[in-house]
């Protein structure tokens, strides 16, 4: 419940920061001088949800009774889900078939290079702790 709070908290934070940051980058550069404050809040409250789910769905990777294949299914399942819910309510994707597939394939191919950084990186860790054992 720890872990869970921590993480909450931190994804909170992180969604609070991009919206933050996404706000002043439309001010900055796209020379608004003044902002809609309901599409505004709508948009925030998307950034931080998705700071939240994308924080707080890991967790399945640390359910060791289940395989990495599952693992993977029920994380990928539950983000694209989420995030795709989010994204048609406040109108970052359109609500069209074509809209639905390319964004579906631009999430896909940001998910399989993020699972494989990931991946590597704990496989190489991995490595490096039974060398360590080895040399015991």
């Amino acid at each position: 419940m720890k872990t869970f709070l921590t993480r909450s908290i931190l994804g909170i934070f992180f969604g609070s920061f991009l919206a933050i940051v996404t706000i002043v980058a439309v001010s900055y550069f796209g020379d608004k001088d003044m902002l809609d404050a309901a599409l505004l809040s709508k948009n925030a409250l998307g950034t931080v949800f998705c700071g939240w789910f994308f924080a707080v769905t890991p967790l399945i990777f640390e359910n060791e009774k289940l395989t990495l294949p599952v693992q993977t299914t029920m994380h990928f399942l539950s983000v694209t889900v989420l995030y795709f819910i989010v994204a048609f309510v406040i109108g970052w994707i359109p609500f069209t078939v074509e809209g639905f597939i390319g964004m579906l394939g631009i999430f896909i191919v940001f998910y399989a290079i993020i699972w494989l950084a990931f991946y590597m990186y704990f496989r190489k860790q991995a490595a490096k702790l039974n060398e360590e054992l080895r040399g015991l």
